[in-house]
């Protein structure tokens, strides 16, 4: 099976890209990275949210942005074909743990089917030049290494739904290159944070929220649960380093993360010192199928891709906590 190669590094101004889940969090953001570098931007989305990051930033004004159940392979089909799309960033997902657990039904529909159909369209439009799958660190489940970082060669190894959709999805897409060729890479993210993260439940917009609100941060776990923690734009110049350099990685898994890794307690407080407040908590051991240290090495996309974290938690937190305060 064939597919059309572009040579070199890709120049973004001429392509066509569509961004599943673009209205979401991190879509946001690496669809206004996009439109900056002049590239034809088609997104999706199932809901629009007016307080959203893509909405605030007027997003909307500049890509086609078209409303679809990734679920439904006709829709993702016939949006492909029409616009003629040549890469596509599949970011739509459902993405909380707790939602899963509740309703994982819909969260296993989404994360694999959804995935499924994306790649299926590839495989059948052969126009498109690549695929970027976004997974998770989820993805790892809880390794048999206890307190290490996770390599992109280490087993999937997800247990309960929503780690499950995320593993799943995550070979399905490495079979996809495997079996058809289709030009597939897959990313895979520690927590990520920034401007635009509607998820309250999330720890930094909830310790935010709290302090906005001057309410008590409900924290899940027993405040132990270790996680890396990487700046939205970070996030963002990972994507484009490697949706630059696809056609050398075709087929390949990379880990992005920072070299900030903390427990729960460790981030309140040092978010406490960062913006001088203090943060009151609550310790409530309410999570389900969570799993308690969670780390990547990330340093084969350092090496390349060149990829290095620009951002702490420390240069960045006060910048993310003055646009909570303005939406909240």
């Amino acid at each position: 099976m064939r597919f059309s190669k572009p040579r070199g590094q890709i120049n973004l101004r001429k392509q066509r890209i569509l961004v599943t889940g673009g209205t979401g969090f991190i879509g946001a953001h690496i669809v206004e990275a996009l439109v900056r570098r002049k590239t034809q931007v088609v997104c999706t989305y199932t809901a629009q949210n007016p307080q959203s990051y893509f909405f605030q930033k007027k997003l909307d004004r500049s890509v086609i942005l078209v409303k679809v159940d990734v679920r439904d392979f006709s829709q993702i089909y016939h949006l492909v074909t029409r616009f003629k799309i040549d890469y596509i960033l599949h970011l739509a997902a459902q993405a909380l743990v707790e939602v899963a657990y509740f309703d994982p039904k819909q969260t296993l529909e989404t994360n694999i089917l959804g995935t499924v159909n994306v790649l299926e369209c590839a495989r059948l439009y052969q126009q498109i030049k690549g695929v970027i799958v976004a997974s998770s660190d989820k993805a790892y489940g809880k390794q048999v290494k206890s307190k290490t970082a996770y390599l992109e060669t280490d087993q999937l190894r997800g247990d309960h739904p929503y780690e499950v959709s995320k593993s799943a999805a995550d070979l399905i897409a490495q079979t996809y290159y495997k079996t058809f060729q289709v030009p597939v890479t897959v990313t895979r993210f520690g927590n990520v944070y920034g401007e635009g993260d509607l998820n309250f439940s999330r720890i930094i917009p909830g310790l935010v929220k709290a302090l906005v609100q001057k309410e008590t941060l409900e924290i899940r776990s027993d405040g132990t649960f270790v996680r890396d923690f990487i700046y939205v734009k970070d996030v963002v110049s990972g994507y484009l380093a490697l949706l630059q350099n696809l056609e050398k990685y075709k087929g390949e898994v990379f880990n992005f993360s920072s070299h900030e890794t903390l427990s729960v307690l460790e981030l309140v407080n040092r978010a406490g010192k960062i913006l001088h407040k203090k943060i009151n908590y609550k310790i409530m051991e309410s999570q389900k199928n969570e799993i308690p240290y969670q780390s990547l090495d990330f340093a084969k996309a350092t090496k390349l891709l060149g990829f290095k974290p620009r951002y702490t938690i420390a240069k960045v937190l006060p910048k993310v906590y003055l646009w909570y305060s303005r939406l909240l």
